[in-house]
């Protein structure tokens, strides 16, 4: 909804106005797979919007670090509220190579249809032998509509 020309301007829209941005980071222990949908501990971040239609985006960064060659896929996801979004932060490792590891980020916009509390986490999936290292993190920033 825009300001228009004239308007009295009501300090919940000029507080709307600012992003608001939050970060959960280093998490608080690291993971072993194999695992699926596991909630990466300390990585989650409680936030309100105060109106319908709040555009949020958000930077995840997993930190795979594999302790044995591991043949299958390992990958980190926001979810909001539940359910998982957008796009998947894949690692796999190469064939027959040992010592490699990834910080692998993934990127995400979204648009929260309700306001009221929420909240946002890193969920990842682990191939056998390989870990979530404790230097993965969610960056959050929350957009409002006026």
């Amino acid at each position: 909804m825009p300001i228009l020309a004239g308007q009295r301007v009501t300090a919940d829209q000029l507080n709307r106005l600012q992003p608001k941005t939050y970060r959960a980071g280093t998490q608080t222990a690291a993971l072993t797979g194999p695992l699926t949908n596991a909630d990466a501990p300390g990585i989650s971040i409680p936030f309100t919007t105060q109106t319908a239609g709040a555009v949020i985006t958000a930077e995840i960064v997993c930190d795979f670090d594999p302790t044995t060659t591991i043949g299958g896929l390992s990958s980190g996801r926001l979810f909001i509220d539940g359910a998982g979004v957008g796009e998947f932060a894949v690692y796999q490792q190469g064939p027959g190579t040992t010592g490699d590891r990834g910080s692998t980020p993934q990127t995400y916009r979204e648009v929260i249809p309700a306001a009221g509390n929420h909240t946002a986490k890193l969920v990842v999936t682990l191939a056998t032998g390989m870990n979530l290292n404790v230097y993965s993190s969610v960056l959050l920033t929350v957009y409002e509509a006026v």
